[in-house]
């Protein structure tokens, strides 16, 4: 006589006869081998290492090394300023030449410099200088003002022009009247200047 008795706990039938060993039978066979095959193969799985795809690294946020430089301004020393003084202006007209040697390095003569080359007329004034008006106002601020003599060639800021003096008798010191260099020519040779252009150039 055989009796069946139920396992509550674990869901199966056992068939016991005469307190013999127990077999398990039915369905249940095929779901528990399916449960122990399953476990198996999700084991296996993640017991395998993870590759990382082929040509994609690992990369972490930019770098703060990068360089930083780039489209900067470049900040090279620039070359030291160069001394006007001693530079020679030539003055030329079709029947002469007259230079003038810069003697003062100061805001007015280099901005005449910077003005070159350039053509002017020239025209007596008073009897006693040759003048041309330039195209503008020199940057003069900060140039000294001087006391003229034969010889020099001055620029007279309230009029704007250069002056050859030839005949400088009479005239003081003035802060408005800047020296710029000296010249050596006679007013014979200053008058050859007059009536047509003359061009300034500084000599190389």
């Amino acid at each position: 006589m055989s009796t069946r008795i139920d396992d509550r706990r674990t869901g199966t039938t056992r068939a016991a006869r005469g307190g013999g060993a127990s077999a398990v039978t039915g369905p249940r066979v095929l779901l528990i081998a399916v449960v122990l095959l399953t476990g198996v193969a999700v084991t296996s799985c993640s017991s395998s290492p993870t590759a990382a795809p082929a040509g994609d690294p690992v990369t972490g946020p930019p770098s703060s090394s990068a360089d930083s430089s780039a489209g900067e301004a470049d900040t090279a020393t620039l070359p030291a300023t160069t001394d006007v003084v001693g530079t020679v202006v030539r003055f030329t007209s079709p029947r002469t030449s007259v230079d003038v040697t810069i003697g003062e390095d100061s805001p007015a003569t280099r901005d005449f410099l910077s003005m070159l080359p350039l053509t002017l007329p020239v025209e007596d004034l008073a009897g006693r200088e040759k003048i041309s008006y330039l195209p503008r106002e020199l940057d003069h601020a900060g140039s000294p003002g001087s006391d003229p003599e034969d010889g020099d060639l001055i620029y007279f800021t309230p009029w704007g022009n250069l002056g050859f003096y030839y005949d400088a008798s009479g005239i003081e010191y003035a802060d408005d009247t800047l020296h710029l260099g000296t010249y050596q020519a006679s007013a014979e040779q200053l008058e050859l200047l007059e009536g047509g252009a003359v061009s300034v150039d500084v000599v190389p």
